[in-house]
């Protein structure tokens, strides 16, 4: 069960940080700062939150649940989202907070929080560094998706893909922006999608598909070298 703590040198000045280790999921929310890096070596695509029904944007690491991602993180050019490097962290109000009871915390293992004059240390500036990303990344990729959604580019995509093993995987409830409907914004509209920044995260996300033929292709790698 979660416990959650303000984080303060009186009460923790004590604990140390393991690093993260997985396993990771298949699929991960990011922020638009990481796009350029998960496109590299994984589809990005929008998804929606089971609760609110808001769409968000994730990386694709694994192509099904329980799997977890296809490539490594060296193979993956040391791409590991922000949202599993916070794992244990969180932000309550302007302060941080952990989780006491995830086991990446420890007493006599990993690289102290703070240090001997009671300062962050360098894991926890590294780690308030991230959250801070996370933070302001959330309002940018809110006004991302609601300037995608105002100018109707987004779309649903079914991907259906077949394996060795004889297969058949479906994905469904994933979004991506549409190569058409982009190619019939008004001129206007593109330089405003443009100067926001916009332009080049839709086109980053339609561009990050052709990673999906990869991960089918290292998937069924897998399956050649289990059944062997």
């Amino acid at each position: 069960m979660s416990r959650l703590e303000r984080l303060n040198p009186q009460d923790h000045g004590h604990l140390r940080m393991r690093p993260w280790s997985g396993p990771e999921p298949h699929f991960v929310q990011i922020v638009p700062v990481e796009f350029a890096a998960a496109a590299a070596c994984c589809p990005v695509l929008f998804s929606k939150d089971a609760t609110s029904g808001a769409f968000y944007a994730g990386a694709m690491l694994g192509l099904k649940p329980g799997e977890g991602a296809s490539k490594d993180v060296a193979a993956r050019g040391g791409f590991v989202p922000f949202n599993l490097q916070r794992d244990g962290f969180f932000v309550s109000a302007e302060h941080v907070a952990i989780d006491r009871s995830n086991p990446r915390f420890s007493e006599s293992e990993g690289e102290p929080l703070f240090d001997d004059g009671r300062q962050p240390g360098v894991s926890l500036r590294r780690m308030q560094r991230v959250l801070r990303q996370l933070h302001e990344g959330k309002v940018q990729s809110d006004a991302f998706i609601r300037n995608l959604m105002e100018l109707k580019l987004i779309e649903p995509i079914d991907i259906t893909l077949s394996f060795d093993d004889g297969e058949r995987l479906t994905l469904q409830g994933l979004y991506t922006v549409s190569r058409d409907a982009l190619r019939e914004v008004r001129d206007a509209d593109v330089v405003r999608l443009f100067r926001s920044g916009h332009l080049q995260l839709a086109l980053t996300m339609a561009g990050s598909l052709s990673q999906l033929g990869i991960l089918a292709q290292l998937r069924n790698q897998r399956i050649a070298s289990v059944a062997a």
